[in-house]
């Protein structure tokens, strides 16, 4: 692997000991939301249209919040 690899990618840049913190922790709740995501999506009962609605809608709001702390672009 290279060493800084995203400073060779257009659009990237350093994060802030901060923003590494919070990007690290958005991670991690969406990790969580999304392990009982994959638990409703074993349940029988419940309407899986919704649970893939769900799926889909969580996985871009954390991309959007993801993309709010690292600003690729600038």
């Amino acid at each position: 692997m290279v060493d800084n690899q995203h400073k060779k990618i257009r659009g990237y840049r350093d994060l802030t000991e901060d923003e590494i913190r919070m990007m690290n922790e958005v991670k991690a709740i969406e990790r969580e939301v999304l392990d009982l995501i994959d638990t409703m999506q074993r349940q029988h009962g419940i309407d899986q249209r919704w649970v893939a609605i769900a799926h889909t809608d969580l996985q871009k709001g954390f991309m959007a919040a993801v993309r709010a702390i690292a600003r690729p672009g600038e």
